[in-house]
C-alpha cells in the first residue's frame, strides 16, 4: 500500500503539469479536494458511524490544521509546479522527514543529533543539485528555485499538520484526514472566491474542466482518496521509521515518468535524487538504532 501510494503521488506531478495550461492552480486544487471530501465522508460514516463526525470542541484547531495541509501543501504544490518541472517538484516531498527534524528542533529548542544534521545537510545539497542541475549559482541569479521554494513551503505546512495529529490520539487516521480535509477544502473555497472576485485568475471554462476529467479522476481517486487511506494503513503496520522510506518512490517515479516522456535528466539531477534518498535512509536507520535499547543498558526482569 505504501509503495502504490508513493508511486501514485510521484505520477501526480506529471498529471497536473499539463492541466495548468488550461486550469488555474486554485481551481485545480478545489476540484481535486472538493470531490475527495464526499467520498471520504461516506467511507468514514460506513467504517466508524455518525459519532466520527464530531469535532470534539476543536473546530478552530481542525480548521487551522486542515488549512495548513490542503491549501497550504496542496495549493502551494500546484503553484510551485507551475514554475518548475514535475520531477523537480517531486523531490521536495521526500524531504518531509528531514523537515520534521528542523520543525521539532525549533519547537523543543534542542539541537538535532549529529546523524540528523548530516541527513538534513545531504538532503538539502541533493535538492540544490536537482534544481540547479549542478550549478548552484542559478539560485543567486534567480534562474531557478522559485517553484521549488513554494513546494518546500507547502511541505513544511504538511509536516506541521502531520505533527498536529498527535493532538487527536483517539482519532483514526481516516477520521483525522477526512475532517481536516473537509475544513481545509472550505478554506480553498474561500480562496477561490477571492481570486475570482478580484480577477486574479479568470473564471474557468467548463470545456477545460470536462476535458480534464480523466486527470481529475486520477487526482481524486488515486492521489487523494486511495493515497490517504493506503498511506495511513501502511504506516500503522510498518511504523513510521520503516514506512517513511517509501516516500523515496515519489521522486523516483517522477523521474521514471520523465524518462518515458522523452526528458533525459542530467547526471547532476540523478546524483541529487540519490543524495536525497541516501539522506532519508541514513536518518531512518540511524534513528531506529538510536531508539533501540542497548543490551548492555537493559535491566533484567
Amino acid at each position: 500500500m505504501l509503495a502504490v501510494t508513493a508511486m501514485a503521488w510521484g505520477g501526480m506531478f506529471a498529471v497536473m503539469k499539463p492541466m495548468l495550461v488550461e486550469i488555474d492552480p486554485f481551481t485545480l486544487t478545489l476540484v481535486r479536494f472538493g470531490f475527495a471530501v464526499p467520498i471520504l465522508l461516506v467511507l468514514l460514516l460506513l467504517v466508524e458511524g455518525k459519532k466520527s463526525l464530531s469535532f470534539d470542541g476543536k473546530v478552530l484547531r481542525l480548521w487551522w490544521l486542515g488549512t495548513l495541509a490542503f491549501p497550504g501543501f496542496g495549493l502551494m504544490t500546484v503553484l510551485g509546479l507551475s514554475f518548475t518541472q514535475p520531477e523537480h517538484a517531486a523531490v521536495i516531498p521526500a524531504l518531509m522527514p528531514l523537515i520534521s527534524i528542523v520543525v521539532i528542533s525549533m519547537r523543543t529548542r534542542s539541537r538535532p543529533k549529529p546523524y540528523a544534521l548530516t541527513a538534513v545537510t545531504l538532503g538539502l545539497v541533493g535538492v540544490v543539485l536537482v534544481v540547479t542541475r549542478g550549478n548552484p549559482s542559478l539560485l543567486l541569479q534567480g534562474g531557478a528555485g522559485f517553484g521549488e521554494m513554494l513546494v518546500l513551503f507547502g511541505a513544511t505546512c504538511w509536516v506541521i499538520y502531520t505533527l498536529g495529529a498527535a493532538e487527536f490520539p483517539s482519532w483514526s487516521g481516516l477520521r483525522f484526514t477526512t475532517i481536516t480535509l473537509m475544513w481545509g477544502t472550505f478554506s480553498v473555497v474561500l480562496i477561490e472566491i477571492f481570486v475570482l472576485a478580484t480577477g486574479f485568475v479568470p473564471i474557468p471554462r467548463m470545456t477545460s474542466l470536462l476535458s480534464a476529467a480523466p486527470s481529475f479522476a486520477y487526482l481524486v481517486l488515486a492521489a487523494s482518496v486511495m493515497g490517504f487511506i493506503f498511506w495511513n494503513a501502511g504506516m500503522q503496520v510498518l511504523q513510521p521509521a520503516r514506512g517513511v522510506l517509501f516516500i523515496n518512490l515519489v521522486p523516483v517515479t517522477a523521474f521514471a515518468v520523465a524518462l518515458v516522456g522523452g526528458h533525459t535528466p542530467t547526471g547532476w539531477e540523478f546524483g541529487g535524487v540519490a543524495l536525497v534518498i541516501t539522506a532519508l535512509v541514513v536518518n531512518s536507520l540511524a534513528s531506529g538504532v538510536a531508539r533501540k535499547p542497548s543490551p548492555l543498558t537493559q535491566q533484567p526482569e
